[in-house]
Parts: C-alpha cells; sequence; structure tokens
C-alpha cells in the first residue's frame, strides 16, 4: 500500500459510498414501490449503480489511465460481472438462511463486493496499481 494507492482507495471509498446509497435507494424503490423480487432488484440497481461508478472512477479515482475509453467501460463490464455475481450470491443466501432484511443484507455483501472490484479495477482495468 503506497500513498497513491492509499489515495485511489480514498477516492473509491467516497465514490462507492455515493453510487451505493444511490442504488440501495433503487433497490428499495423496487422492492417497495415496484414489488420486484428483491434480488433481481439487487442485480439491477447494483447494474445502475456501477455504470455511475465507472464515469467516476474513470474521470477521479484512476484519473490519467491511459486505457482506452471502449476497451476500459468493457473491462469494467466484465469486473462488474464478477462483483454482481459476488453480490447476487451473497445477498440471495443472506436472505434464505438468515432473517436478515433485504437492506441490512445488501450493506453487508457490498463490503466484499466492493473490495473485490476495487481490486479488479486497480489492477487489471485502469493499470494503476
Amino acid at each position: 500500500m503506497t500513498p497513491r494507492v492509499g489515495a485511489m482507495l480514498l477516492r473509491n471509498t467516497v465514490v462507492s459510498s455515493f453510487v451505493f446509497l444511490l442504488g440501495l435507494v433503487l433497490l428499495w424503490m423496487m422492492v417497495q414501490w415496484a414489488g420486484m423480487n428483491a434480488v433481481l432488484a439487487a442485480a439491477i440497481s447494483f447494474l445502475i449503480a456501477n455504470g455511475c461508478h465507472y464515469a467516476l472512477g474513470r474521470t477521479w479515482i484512476f484519473r490519467g489511465t491511459e486505457r482506452g475509453l471502449r476497451t476500459g467501460y468493457m473491462l469494467f463490464l466484465i469486473n462488474a460481472g464478477v462483483g454482481m455475481a459476488i453480490t447476487v450470491a451473497l445477498f440471495a443466501a443472506l436472505l434464505a438462511f438468515t432473517g436478515i432484511h433485504y437492506l441490512v443484507a445488501r450493506v453487508i455483501v457490498s463490503v466484499f463486493a466492493g473490495l473485490a472490484m476495487f481490486v479488479l479495477n486497480a489492477v487489471l482495468n485502469f493499470r494503476q496499481v
């Protein structure tokens, strides 16, 4: 962990917190207002929030990346697929095997998925670590 990586992790935490709150609001709206299945709503809200994360990640977290926009976005989508798989699998498991409220379960899952996605994007996509 260098100061530069620490600064990227800090910026990532700010962006991730913002888009995570956006995702939670979307999840809540889809489940409470639209009556959608919580696991499906978690996947959809994850994709929407992560689209915002890419834009902010490219311009602020990993600024100065030499990765092309198209290639970077494709790699980001692959990484987001890994994050979504972690999110949906752990979320579904928590809902199935515990009595945890769906929003609390989503918060717990976000720690694991968020760290995995930061590492994948920092190392493989934006090549900053």
